[in-house]
């Protein structure tokens, strides 16, 4: 065992005089050690049931002759730290989770690992560390929270962000806001809709690492807890048969992740996590796979801020394994791989069927006959833009129209609520991504605002920073390069006209090649917006998001 190295020997006697000072016996001591990752936490509303998640993760450990050893990873809430400098400090808490796992698992010589995660960057964080520490591991996640209901309609967090922007544009009254605070999110769990969190639960799901319903069962059913108990067990049952992370996040296996993530409508943030969790795996996951992809995977399911569904609904339908289904119907699934159930993907979704046709559609009978991602690449976007498709208005698809150019969030939220943007503009934010933020702020309240001023249908929003997976309408994030390098969104001026054409894959200024080029060598590098701590650290070394903002030695050091 692994654990041996810190557990048996004469040169270990003082290794196990520091275990005596846990209280572990000699019992406990001569069976594997089994670290549990516990991102529990009381601030963030999907992690704060996890205390219960991973008590039944111990007892299923222990069920099966492990010993359960606990210890933290961080999680930032995305919604309480949005539209703040908080944000800056959303999408880099990834690379510190799968730092920190890695030294806690490597330092202690655990034999196995169970990640218990819920929220947006702590999922794929866990799954990053998972692929470097490869021992066998499992996970299972906290679950999504139920749906709220006000006046008679399901809603989630992301008709909150809207309903502000409802209030700015005089449709809702003051109190109304308040009735949607009030039940919009009613119980633990990570946000309704298929928002980033449970858009990499679902993934986990796919690529192999989770049991069937980590993506879709609800905090606060008691099956979750049942869940937590066979994660525990079958964490013993790989490790018998010495399945790691890496023989699961196979290539084809993130195939399968790209394909589920087309059919479901899953957040655009997925476009930077699958590369970087797929780069630990070492597997090189190149974007222009996407629109390869999304070109023969229907688009199934319209959650939440797609449609009037939430995660609750999925999980009645058949969950992530239905959708693997009706996608295997047509060829779609790689289904000779091996998961963390010990059997493969094949065994796992077979005989598992669609139980409603309101929310996974069939495969005959899809929403569109391609994914909910697109790619897209022009002169304003030479690496890639990423674009939720599936969210976006039917008459937004293709759009010209004037760019309105802001230099940050803010600038852009004050125009939009000072009712400064009109029909037909595009909404232009840059010095937001990875460098430039740092930290590539996610971009809901914008986004929110703009469809609660009643604009979601004729403005659209670029920028090289990111969006929640609330987002909806036509919202282009990821733009690379970045402006903080002198990417084109760099040179947009005020009123240039920006062509967007989903169908077709494409995004650029019309602007000729030798403005630009006149316009570039005017450019000049932007002061750094923070210089000391982990975020000047974070953006020295982070690379575009086209590579999925992944950190890389800078090579003149």
């Amino acid at each position: 065992m692994k654990s041996d190295s810190v557990k048996v020997g004469m040169q270990q006697a003082p290794h196990r005089s520091l275990f005596n000072a846990l209280g572990m016996t000699k019992e406990e001591l001569s069976k594997p050690l089994v670290g549990i990752v516990s991102s529990y936490n009381e601030i963030v509303p999907g992690h704060m049931n996890l205390d219960k998640i991973v008590e039944a993760v111990k007892l299923g450990v222990a069920m099966a002759g492990g010993t359960p050893v606990v210890f933290p990873a961080i999680a930032v809430c995305d919604g309480i730290a949005m539209g703040h400098i908080g944000m800056k400090y959303s999408l880099v808490t990834r690379d510190l989770i799968a730092d920190s796992t890695e030294a806690m698992a490597i330092a202690h010589a655990f034999d196995a690992l169970v990640m218990v995660p819920n929220c947006d960057k702590n999922v794929p964080g866990l799954l990053m560390a998972a692929a470097r520490v490869n021992v066998p591991t499992v996970f299972v996640s906290g679950g999504p929270m139920l749906a709220g209901h006000v006046k008679g309609r399901k809603r989630s967090l992301s008709s909150m962000f809207e309903a502000v922007g409802s209030y700015s544009a005089g449709t809702m009254t003051a109190e109304d806001v308040e009735e949607f605070e009030e039940k919009v999110c009613p119980t633990c769990g990570s946000c309704s809709g298929m928002y980033t969190a449970n858009s990499m639960n679902c993934l986990t799901e796919v690529l192999g690492m989770g049991l069937q319903g980590n993506g879709t069962i609800p905090a606060v059913y008691s099956e979750r807890i049942k869940l937590a108990k066979h994660a525990g067990m079958k964490v013993m049952e790989l490790l018998e048969k010495n399945i790691r992370p890496r023989d699961i996040m196979t290539e084809k296996a993130f195939l399968n992740a790209l394909t589920v993530d087309m059919a479901l409508g899953c957040s655009t943030n997925s476009m930077l996590h699958l590369p970087a969790i797929a780069r630990e795996a070492g597997v090189d996951l190149n974007m222009d796979l996407v629109n390869e992809m999304s070109a023969k995977t229907p688009n199934l399911c319209h959650l939440a801020p797609a449609g009037p569904t939430y995660m609750e609904d999925l999980n009645e339908a058949g969950g992530v394994y239905a959708v693997m289904n009706e996608l295997d119907k047509k060829g779609l699934i790689y289904k000779d791989l091996i998961t963390a159930t010990g059997k493969t993907v094949g065994e796992n979704i077979a005989g598992v069927r669609n139980k409603d046709p309101e929310v996974i559609r069939p495969i005959d009978n899809p929403y569109s006959e391609t994914g909910g991602i697109a790619i897209l690449k022009g002169n304003l976007a030479p690496d890639t833009g990423v674009v939720k498709r599936s969210a976006v208005a039917p008459e937004m698809l293709t759009h010209e129209g004037p760019a309105r150019v802001f230099d940050c969030e803010e600038d852009a939220i004050e125009a939009i609520k000072g009712g400064k943007i009109v029909p037909g503009d595009v909404v232009v934010i840059r010095y937001e991504g990875p460098k430039g933020g740092p930290g590539m702020r996610e971009m809901l309240n914008p986004t929110s605002a703009i469809v609660g001023m009643g604009l979601g249908s004729t403005v659209a929003l670029i920028t090289d920073g990111r969006f929640s997976g609330a987002s909806r309408g036509a919202a282009i994030g990821h733009v690379s390069p970045e402006a903080a390098v002198g990417g084109p969104i760099a040179l947009v001026e005020e009123g240039d006209i920006i062509r967007i054409d989903i169908p077709n894959n494409a995004l650029d200024v019309l602007v000729s090649d030798e403005v630009l080029a006149q316009r570039r060598a005017k450019w000049q590098p932007r002061e750094p917006k923070v210089k000391t701590g982990y975020l000047a650290r974070y953006a020295a070394m982070v690379t575009s998001g086209n590579r999925g903002a992944v950190l890389e030695i800078p090579k003149n050091n």
